[in-house]
Order: structure tokens, then C-alpha cells, then sequence
């Protein structure tokens, strides 16, 4: 028969007795290295922080800004739809920190007439959309009494595309801001007449700081095609013994339109 000390040591399960003297050393021995590694810890292992389980350090360049003629030459190229996706996504001046929607425009995209306002104002801003408060109704009436209509034979923009804080007037780094857009639209778009809507409109289609009065007087062009300066509807809505005026600006833009269809 086997000596049972010889089988548990054969099989692993025999204990293994240490002297208290040996096992307090080693105990002493363990905390002292522990002691010494706290207060020295070892250098990081090459090995260990060249492991695949550890993320290397990426850098990544800051994006360079694009600049204002990049820009302008980019929005050249840009169809319609891209356009006023681009629009959407604008961080050129200040008033994207306070719109609710960009207002790009609306209409026939191959009008007769395109019709430019100088800003949204607030239910614009809500409704991403040109003319749609009083202004706009009035606009409409306008345009029917003249046979146009933004459904079928106009397009309707602003010079700027979001909403001045209180409706006040656009500012001029705004308006530079956005005049790669309109001149955008008007080069696809191809009007034969652009129709602008009160002072800010006019003096930037027609590059001037003159009143509406004398612009109104002198009809310019803008890339070759006429501009027609009339009052905007919303101070029509203020003054509305302007009206027969702004009706004679109408009837003048009719003539011209059609003087070019010939």
C-alpha cells in the first residue's frame, strides 16, 4: 500500500509546511518590495505601450478657413438644390446665431421676373419661406395686377437670406455675406427682368447708395439684365398712397420684359 503522504504529493493535494520564521520573512521581504515600488515605481515597459490593445496619439490638423474669394468662386459652381443646401448650412455673419430658418427663396426657378426683398422678416424666419406675412399678400395682389404670379412666372429672394434681429436693416457685412448667393440666383435663374423691393435691394443690384426715389427715376441693369426699383410692399402697407406709384414701376418692368421676349 501506498504511504498516503507519498500519494497526495503525487496527485498535488500534499500541503506544503513553512517554519512561522521563514513565512514572516517572506511576508516582511514582500511588503518591503511593494513599499519600494510605490515609492519607485518601475519605468514604463517599451513593450507594453507599444501593445495593439493601446490607442496611438492622433493629431489632427485644425481646418484651414475658407477665404471670401474661395468662397464666392465655390457658390459659382452650385446648382440649385446645392445651393440652398449651402444656404442652410451658413456661418458667414452674424445673424445665423439668430434665425430660426434660412430663407433662400421661392418660385419658378426659370422665371420671367425674379423679385428681390431685402431680408425675412419674422414670419419668414418661421416659415422658411419669402413674403408670406401681409407684405407678401400685398406682393401677390401686385404681381397679379401685372400678370405674374410666384407659382408660375417669378422667383422671389432676398439680398439677405436670414433674418435681421428685430427687422432691423441688413448691415453691410451682412449683405456682403450673402451676395455670392444672389448673384448665384441670378445667374441660374436668367431673368428678364429683376424686379427690387425697397433701398437695400436697389442699391445692390445696382451697386449705388442712391434713395429709392432716384433709383426709381433711372433704371440700371445687373449682368445685363434690367432691374426695376420699386417700393417695398411693407412700407406700401405704411403709405398707401404710394401705391399708384409702385404701379407705375410695374407697368414700366411689364414693358421692359417684354421688350427683351421680342
Amino acid at each position: 500500500m501506498l504511504d498516503r503522504d507519498v500519494l497526495l504529493r503525487e496527485i498535488g493535494l500534499s500541503p506544503i509546511w513553512r517554519s512561522r520564521e521563514t513565512t514572516t520573512a517572506a511576508t516582511a521581504s514582500q511588503t518591503s518590495v511593494q513599499h519600494a515600488n510605490a515609492e519607485s515605481p518601475e519605468p514604463l515597459n517599451t513593450a507594453q505601450a507599444d501593445a495593439p490593445n493601446t490607442p496611438p496619439l492622433v493629431t489632427t490638423a485644425s481646418p484651414t478657413a475658407e477665404s471670401d474669394a474661395d468662397r464666392a468662386a465655390r457658390i459659382a459652381t452650385l446648382s440649385w438644390a446645392a445651393l440652398t443646401a449651402d444656404i442652410a448650412a451658413c456661418r458667414a455673419c452674424k445673424l445665423c446665431e439668430t434665425r430660426t430658418h434660412t430663407v433662400p427663396g421661392v418660385g419658378n426657378t426659370s422665371p420671367e421676373w425674379m423679385v428681390i426683398g431685402e431680408g425675412p422678416g419674422e414670419q419668414e424666419d418661421k416659415q422658411g419661406e419669402p413674403f408670406v406675412g401681409r407684405a407678401g399678400q400685398l406682393l401677390d395682389q401686385m404681381l397679379a395686377a401685372a400678370g405674374k404670379s410666384r407659382k408660375e412666372s417669378v422667383y422671389i429672394a432676398n439680398v439677405v437670406k436670414c433674418r435681421p434681429p428685430g427687422n432691423r436693416d441688413p448691415q453691410t457685412d451682412e449683405i456682403s455675406a450673402c451676395a455670392p448667393y444672389l448673384e448665384r440666383q441670378i445667374a441660374l435663374a436668367q431673368p428678364k427682368l429683376l424686379l427690387a423691393l425697397g433701398k437695400f435691394a436697389g442699391q445692390t443690384l445696382l451697386s449705388t447708395d442712391a434713395t429709392v426715389a432716384a433709383m426709381r427715376a433711372s433704371p440700371g441693369e445687373r449682368s445685363g439684365i434690367p432691374v426695376v426699383v420699386t417700393y417695398h410692399p411693407a412700407y406700401l402697407l405704411r403709405s398707401p398712397l404710394e401705391k399708384a406709384k409702385a404701379w407705375c414701376d410695374l407697368v414700366a418692368a411689364k414693358r421692359l420684359s417684354e421688350s427683351r421676349a421680342e
